[in-house]
């Protein structure tokens, strides 16, 4: 086997790793995304990461089944604790999380010295992007790319960042609809927010028959103002 086709989702994500990297593929299922950069000639090595034990001898297994066991490596590990020194790591990609959860995956590789900040960090949270913006700004991660794609009806983002010596000064709006797709604006970006506005203005009339919301009303009503905004 010399290729491995990967979903629009994961290629995209593959599409920012710098070529001869050493990567880390956290939360890495079938290990489909390092097995087909590694047998695509794009990367030297790679770590798969998993937490979950199914997911990780699936990994194993396509790695066997590609004769990449020595190029690949697949551990068994919680986020970034399947990352050693002596991999060398030089780029990690997220995919297929909640903002959240990949917020507190690099938190505590941070804080437990996994993540170094000499990394590319690729991540495509499924929700909560803002949140993750949100986290790369206060961690001085400049945002050097990012790409709104649309698959099986579903619109995904990657986000991808890069440490710098000062924090970036992105304001509410680049946080949440992005800083790098809010000057592009796509066919698929306005797709994604005349959805979002919809959503919200459903929830909005939901809250406005509840009581004690009065907080959160507000809330939806600024980000539906936001959102009129950069539609026009």
């Amino acid at each position: 086997m010399n290729h491995l086709d990967l979903s629009k989702r994961l290629a995209t994500v593959g599409k920012f790793v710098p070529p001869g990297a050493f990567l880390a593929d956290i939360g890495s299922d079938h290990a489909y995304l390092p097995v087909s950069l590694m047998l695509n000639g794009k990367i030297e090595f790679a770590v798969a990461g998993e937490v979950v034990r199914g997911p990780y001898e699936s990994a194993k297994k396509q790695v066997q089944k590609n004769g990449l066991d020595k190029r690949i490596i697949v551990r068994l590990a919680n986020g970034l604790e399947a990352i050693k020194t002596t991999d060398q790591i030089n780029a990690i990609t997220i995919a297929g999380m909640g903002g959240s959860l990949i917020c507190d995956i690099l938190e505590a590789g941070k804080q437990k010295k996994h993540l170094i900040g000499s990394e590319r960090l690729i991540l495509q949270p499924n929700i909560g992007e803002q949140t993750l913006r949100k986290w790369l700004q206060d961690n001085e991660y400049q945002i050097v790319a990012e790409n709104i794609l649309e698959e099986k009806k579903k619109i995904y983002e990657v986000i991808v960042a890069e440490k710098t010596k000062k924090i970036p000064m992105y304001d509410e709006k680049e946080r949440m609809f992005g800083p790098i797709l809010l000057k592009e604006k796509s066919e698929i970006f306005k797709r994604k927010w005349q959805r979002e506005k919809k959503q919200r203005q459903v929830i909005l009339n939901q809250l406005t028959k509840a009581v004690n919301q009065q907080k959160r009303i507000e809330a939806i009503k600024k980000e539906l103002q936001l959102i009129k905004e950069v539609l026009g």
